[in-house]
């Protein structure tokens, strides 16, 4: 099953930061762990420009470094910026969280309240 690609697009930062908290890791990794974990709607060039503006935006940091796998690749860390973002990402997540299941269990109950 796929996630809605509009749905997917307000996540998809917040989802990336999560990865990347983890340790560090690459584009090509963090795509499959998604891939992996459930997010299997996410198409190859969406990561990349993602990973670009967190970058940008300093919430992350990018080291190139060899592979023992073929060429160079960029490995990203987090930064305390980062991490601030991150927090800030559960506690919206987790208010949109309780307004939809409210929302939900309104329209399932066929209540109007």
């Amino acid at each position: 099953m796929t996630i809605n690609s509009q749905l997917l697009k307000g996540t998809l930062d917040g989802a990336i930061l999560i990865m990347i908290s983890k340790g560090e890791t690459y584009g090509y990794e963090i795509t499959k762990k998604l891939e992996m974990i459930g997010f299997l709607s996410i198409a190859a060039g969406t990561i990349y420009p993602i990973l670009q503006k967190l970058e940008r935006e300093a919430y992350i940091t990018g080291d190139m470094k060899a592979s023992s796998e073929g060429p160079k690749r960029k490995y990203f860390t987090i930064t305390e910026k980062g991490l601030d973002k991150l927090h800030a990402f559960f506690s919206d997540w987790a208010t949109l969280t309780v307004a939809m299941e409210n929302l939900i269990q309104e329209f399932e109950s066929g209540e109007d309240k």
